[in-house]
């Protein structure tokens, strides 16, 4: 399949049931303890942020999420999960969805993405490691995965500490 038969969309309510059957078959039941969705749990991610990649028969085959966050006295959002469907992959979907949530946040006036990924995979997409310690997530993660995208000067360096859902907000002490 080429990246011509995919459209993509924002994410809407009804995309749900196969948002959730695309992330079990790519991250399984395991998916439930990372750090990043223990983050997730404390409240909603921004639909308008968020995508889904469809094919011309109406499947939907990927998805990527955005979800407001915090650390110290800085915001970003928390860009995850991104899966694509097995079938689909290394045809650039994922990228185009990374690329058009960035966008997105930019002209939302966001100033700031994080995720837990792959150096190699987000680096030529905008995203770099973040300093060793400077956010601390609710659970192990490796530092060399915890990569930042900065679309405003000094965002990334605002961001210190525990990183929370926007929901909860100044309940967590460093």
């Amino acid at each position: 399949m080429s990246t011509t038969e995919i459209v993509y969309l924002p994410e809407d309510p009804a995309h749900d049931p196969a948002i959730e059957e695309i992330n079990a078959e790519a991250f399984g039941p395991g998916r439930y303890t990372r750090a990043a969705y223990r983050i997730r749990e404390g409240g909603p991610h921004d639909m308008a942020l968020s995508f889904v990649a469809v094919t011309s028969a109406g499947e939907i085959v990927g998805s990527v999420r955005m979800t407001h966050v915090s650390a110290g006295a800085g915001a970003a959002l928390l860009l995850g999960p991104l899966a694509v469907r097995p079938a689909h992959k290394n045809v650039g979907i994922g990228r185009k969805l990374v690329q058009l949530a960035i966008e997105a946040a930019k002209e939302a006036g966001q100033s700031a993405v994080l995720l837990v990924g792959d150096a190699p995979y987000y680096g030529p997409l905008g995203f770099a490691t973040l300093p060793h310690g400077q956010i601390l997530m609710p659970g192990p993660v490796d530092p060399h995965r915890l990569l930042g995208h900065e679309m405003t000067e000094g965002a990334l360096a605002a961001l210190k500490g525990p990183l929370v859902h926007r929901n909860l907000a100044g309940r967590v002490r460093a």
